[in-house]
């Protein structure tokens, strides 16, 4: 868990490869579920086409279907689910039901503004997608990319101050108070998510135990 730009995705990532366990990442699992065909998928379809957020009752479904597959056996990671309190009450039904259960919640913990300025602050190179940044990761040579020397950067849209301020003020309203939830539960580890890359890693793996 963590606000937009915490770094969840490359965390999970990271661990999911130490571990040799599965990334499930719900856009992932629908796109995949609508690929197949299944049953769930079929109803998450003709919705996905229209643009419409998909309902909390399909999504659940899908994440049902996804626990059943041969490579979540050996454990598993959720990246962007649960997002809000009544999807984790959903999620602890399937999970009981197949006799599973979380070990833990692994909360990034970031500053506001700091995460702001990490956001607002990332461009890319157009052409291999080396990432940079204004302050923290300029390209050595001015206009020019450190990788494959391509001149031509671009920003995400979504990477302006307002749009970035108001998907925390989203995340703090609808999905930080899956920490109170988890926290009865006494499920919620946290870990800095300002520090480098590699010592968040660190710290995670320090929760989880050795690969």
């Amino acid at each position: 868990m963590g606000p937009p730009g915490a770094g969840k995705g490359t965390q999970a990532q990271r661990i999911a490869d130490a571990y040799n366990i599965v990334q499930l990442s719900t856009g992932e699992m629908l796109r995949s579920a609508v690929a197949e065909g299944t049953e769930v998928g079929k109803k998450a379809k003709p919705i996905m086409e229209r643009g419409d957020l998909v309902p909390d009752e399909i999504v659940v479904g899908i994440i049902d279907e996804r626990f059943g597959s041969p490579d979540c056996a050996n454990g598993f990671i959720l990246d962007g689910f649960p997002r809000n309190t009544a999807q984790a009450e959903a999620l602890d039904s399937v999970l009981e039901k197949r006799n599973m259960e979380l070990d833990h919640v692994v909360e990034l913990q970031v500053d506001d503004e700091a995460l702001v300025e990490r956001i607002t602050g990332r461009f890319t190179c157009a052409n291999c997608g080396e990432g940079y940044h204004d302050k923290f990761k300029r390209p050595q040579k001015p206009g020019v990319c450190d990788r494959c020397g391509h001149r031509k950067f671009t920003r995400r849209d979504d990477d302006t101050e307002a749009t970035v301020r108001s998907r925390l003020e989203v995340y703090h309203r609808e999905t930080a108070p899956l920490l109170a939830y988890y926290g009865a539960q006494s499920k919620v580890k946290s870990v800095d998510g300002m520090a480098e890359m590699d010592e968040v890693t660190r710290q995670i793996q320090a929760i989880l135990g050795a690969p």
